[in-house]
């Protein structure tokens, strides 16, 4: 069912194609960028799936909301790259998503859209992998990975992780829009996409937990009305709608939109927003294999961290010792930020850049 952001204010429901090559392991030599400072202020024949573990949740385990049919937080997490060139704007679909995360590529960002109780009809454009997206995904438990291709070694690094690898396997599940061109135009069905996944004999398993600690803001949260992350270069700001209950998003000088299929337009907005400090660096393909480097981003270690919900943030740190697990937010004080229910979107931010905020 078709669940939008703001949809779910109004209700009230917010609580507070692709190349696979055999699975080698990339060159682990990198040229890390310099740091500067940084500032805080679809017909497919189908088996059927098999959920290996139940687990007794009843609200998401991406996002903490309730969920009208808890059998679906057995399912596995679907996650579908998302492409945000200029041209592939308004995006449709990424406001059903149960989360979105906004990293740095080649000048611009991409999306990895997350999707465990949720399902979209009309999501797209869809595009290629990255070196970083298997380095976030694998805490999900083996998920499925919908992609519209990428280099030989980006795919056998994504496969290496135990990331479960869909493409563009054609119409139904997969279809191209005639009112853009290609490679903007790419959609998908993520029903669908389960289906293939579930023909592949891919696992059908939920993640291990919920992968925050879902509560309330703390008492202690600074105000905080206005977000600028500056993904080298590229800025992004969110600014707080008091109303709506809501970080409404700005991009290439622009109010960011998506569109739905009927054409109509609404306002990217989501209720919280997290924020954390990577660093970035160069993936370049193992010895032996052609390709090109990448820019990408490092996942584990620990980092700056921010939380922004209710017109509030809380400032802390990361930590992530391995893949398998999802990052720690932590206040300076050594306790458990915890994460408001809410869709949530990640940005991770280059640490050489940094993020402002506004009270």
């Amino acid at each position: 069912m078709r669940t939008p952001i703001a949809k779910l204010v109004a209700l009230g429901l917010i609580l507070s194609a692709c190349t696979v090559g055999a699975a080698e392991s990339p060159d682990t030599s990198t040229r890390t960028e310099p740091t500067t400072t940084t500032t805080s202020a679809t017909t497919s024949t189908t088996i059927p799936r098999t959920t290996t573990t139940e687990k007794d949740f009843e609200t998401s385990l991406i996002n903490g909301l309730p969920v009208d049919d808890p059998e679906l937080l057995n399912r596995r997490v679907l996650a579908v790259k998302i492409d945000n060139h200029p041209r592939a704007n308004p995006q449709s679909g990424i406001d059903q998503a149960d989360m979105i995360i906004e990293l740095r590529v080649e000048g611009i960002t991409r999306y990895i859209s997350v999707w465990q109780q949720s399902d979209s009809d009309y999501l797209g454009p869809m595009r290629s992998g990255r070196p970083t997206d298997p380095t976030l995904l694998t805490a999900f438990n083996e998920p499925a990975f919908a992609i519209s291709g990428a280099q030989p070694w980006v795919s056998s690094l994504i496969v290496s992780k135990g990331v479960k690898l869909v493409g563009e396997i054609g119409p139904p599940a997969t279809f191209r829009i005639s009112s853009r061109s290609a490679p903007h135009n790419l959609y998908v069905k993520t029903e669908l996409l389960r289906d293939e996944a579930d023909r592949r004999g891919y696992p059908d398993k939920p993640p291990t937990g919920p992968i925050w600690e879902f509560g309330p803001m703390s008492d202690d949260a600074d105000t905080a009305s206005t977000v600028k992350i500056d993904f080298s270069g590229n800025t992004v700001t969110w600014t707080w709608d008091e109303d709506l209950g809501l970080w409404l998003k700005t991009a290439y000088g622009r109010e960011t939109t998506y569109r739905n299929e009927d054409g109509t337009e609404e306002r990217v907005g989501v209720p919280v927003l997290v924020a954390l400090y990577v660093d970035m660096y160069t993936a370049r393909p193992p010895v032996g294999r052609s390709g090109s480097s990448l820019p990408s981003s490092r996942t584990t270690g620990s980092g700056k961290a921010f939380v922004f919900a209710d017109g509030r943030v809380i400032e802390g740190t990361w930590d992530r010792d391995s893949e398998l697990e999802w990052f720690t937010l932590a206040d300076p004080n050594g306790e458990i930020i915890l994460v408001p229910p809410g869709k949530s979107w990640v940005s991770l931010v280059p640490s050489q850049r940094g993020l402002t905020f506004e009270s």
